[in-house]
């Protein structure tokens, strides 16, 4: 159990720094933003891959079934309408708190050249989203599991997700509306629809379904803040 909590503590603290330094500003609409969150995320999706396969339920955590899509467009519908709710009842056009949204979309970049590069967000997205399941639906998950038990582990693990992008809540504030929340908030949402389904359906793709769509909704397709793409 001690050793859980060292890997926990360890992974909360690689995925916070790593937040703090990709969420400069400086860094904002650079490739550098988005290695420096992937490269930690993804080492540890990979260590998440080998403990899964060393406890033999790999399969069964990448298993496809029918319905699998569905689920994830149905997870995805309810998490961007609450994001959308979000931008229309807290963070408002006009309102001070419209620049939590500003400032978190000028780190992604200019929507053109996000446009003149679809091939390369794309996979992108793919990468990042496939590798955060694996990594906190998966390896974070399964040691919470050995901790407070396999009922409370999905929801602990939406926690530790959220808090590891904490940081991000200081790099992105502003000095009209303070620290930015709405990272933390989405990672703290999406952990729990998406921790609920890895619990429900016992698998990881309907979450990782889910996950690359959503992403690609508000990143590319319906951004919650300035011109779509």
């Amino acid at each position: 159990m001690i050793r859980n909590v060292g890997y926990l503590v360890g992974i909360v603290l690689a995925v916070g720094v790593a937040s703090f330094f990709a969420f400069q500003e400086s860094r904002a609409g650079e490739l550098s933003f988005v290695l420096i969150m992937a490269v930690p995320t993804v080492l540890l999706a990979l260590a998440g891959l080998a403990r899964a396969k060393y406890d033999g339920v790999l399969g069964e955590w990448l298993s496809v079934r029918a319905g699998d899509f569905s689920r994830g467009f149905a997870a995805t519908a309810i998490l961007f309408g609450a994001a959308w709710g979000f931008t229309k009842t807290v963070a408002t056009v006009g309102s001070v708190r419209e620049r939590w949204l500003v400032n978190l979309y000028l780190q992604f970049g200019d929507p053109a050249v996000l446009r003149a590069h679809v091939g390369i967000v794309v996979g992108l997205i793919i990468l990042m989203a496939v590798a955060e399941e694996l990594l906190w639906r998966g390896l974070v998950t399964s040691l919470l599991s050995e901790i407070v038990g396999s009922h409370r582990a999905w929801v602990w693990s939406a926690v530790l997700y959220a808090l590891a992008h904490l940081p991000t809540a200081y790099v992105l504030r502003s000095p009209e509306s303070g620290w930015n929340p709405v990272i933390v908030l989405g990672a703290l949402a999406g952990g729990l629809v998406w921790g609920y389904m890895a619990r429900r359906f016992n698998r990881l793709l309907p979450g990782i379904f889910s996950h690359v769509l959503f992403d690609w909704t508000v990143i590319m397709m319906f951004r919650l803040w300035g011109p779509s793409i």
